[in-house]
């Protein structure tokens, strides 16, 4: 069967994502929703960057794309700066029967204990008033930190603690909103960014420990967070961008579930704009890589590299767009609502092979 797919932005992960959707035999691209003006009339394949034509050209036009009532919207929507109206959007989507697979707002992956109860109400009912499902992931919230670690388990005899690490180099990633403004870097120390206020990490990752727990039937007393930021010691260029030393240039933040005395499961990411930064900190494999650490018998440690066109970051992108489009027929043939990892079957990447 082959279903009919909208791509609703073409950012960073959304042109990544319409190369996914074009790739795949099983879902057909009816349409492409832009922000910008100066990409409305553009081709799909010209905004993918792709050498072909589909005869899908972009627009602005919101209501025209609802009206084609697809089998599904891929939404790549930045929503860090705009998490309100992100939702309401996902509402909309959902209240008109379109299945959703999205990549943010990042708490949505696993919202259970992260959000009040009141909170969720409004987006199952949408739902369920449209028929319709909705599933948030990526590669982190997402299968950095859900089946990857979940996997590993299934060896495990004993389980003391897990530790989900993203340990990476970003001053590659072409994202300067969240480089900057949202994380902080360039900034002076004193000065906290968006993503260090107060609840802020418990907010977002701190779904990636209530599903870890969840799947593994462990209950949790607290979920907690901690970070550590460190300077720049010489100047630093990423992209437009100039690093004064002094200023935010590495950033280390862990988001632990806490049973009785002791953190049993952590989220920790590591980032650096230079690798000789913070030397003390945990180290990647390569230049970048996820890791997940299982404490017990037999004891496990997984580092996952990942390369695009030789870069790490440029990797995390692409692997965020393909995991939602490679779900999208799962979360079509699902049960309307709110859904988590582990309520889809395994899902790959089929009729990929060139």
């Amino acid at each position: 069967m082959t279903y009919r797919v909208i791509q609703w932005s073409t950012g960073n992960v959304g042109a990544r994502a319409l190369r996914s959707i074009i790739a795949r035999p099983e879902l057909e691209l009816v349409g492409v929703w832009v922000s910008s003006p100066a990409k409305a009339g553009k081709d799909a394949g010209e905004l993918a960057g792709l050498s072909v034509e589909t005869g899908i050209t972009a627009t602005t036009d919101a209501d025209a794309l609802l009206a084609l009532k697809p089998d599904c919207i891929v939404h790549t929507a930045m929503a860090d700066d705009r998490l309100m109206e992100a939702v309401e959007d996902l509402k909309r989507f959902l209240r008109a029967g379109i299945n959703v697979v999205s990549s943010s707002p990042v708490f949505l992956q696993f919202p259970y204990g992260v959000l009040p109860d009141e909170a969720i109400a409004p987006i199952v009912e949408a739902a369920e008033e449209g028929g319709a499902s909705l599933w948030v992931n990526g590669i982190d919230p997402g299968w950095a930190n859900d089946w990857l670690p979940l996997l590993l388990s299934s060896g495990s005899e004993r389980i003391d603690r897990i530790i989900c690490s993203e340990i990476m180099d970003y001053s590659t990633y072409d994202n300067p909103k969240v480089v900057f403004d949202i994380m902080g870097f360039g900034s002076e120390l004193e000065t906290l960014p968006m993503l260090l206020q107060p609840g802020i990490l418990t907010l977002a990752w701190g779904s990636v420990i209530r599903q870890l727990a969840a799947a593994l039937d462990i209950e949790l007393d607290s979920v907690t967070q901690h970070f550590e930021r460190l300077p720049a010691t010489e100047k630093l260029t990423i992209g437009d961008h100039t690093i004064a030393p002094g200023t935010a240039a590495a950033l280390r933040f862990q988001v632990h579930g806490i049973r009785g005395d002791r953190e049993v499961l952590t989220l920790e990411h590591v980032t650096r704009l230079h690798p000789d930064l913070a030397p003390e900190w945990p180290q990647p494999t390569g230049k970048g890589c996820y890791r997940v650490e299982i404490q017990g018998d037999p004891d496990y440690q997984l580092d996952l590299q990942l390369y695009s066109n030789g870069d790490h970051a440029l990797a995390g992108v692409v692997g965020t767009a393909a995991r939602l489009v490679s779900a999208v027929s799962a979360v079509i043939e699902a049960r309307p609502g709110l859904l988590t990892a582990t309520d889809l079957p395994l899902t790959t990447g089929r009729g990929l092979v060139s």
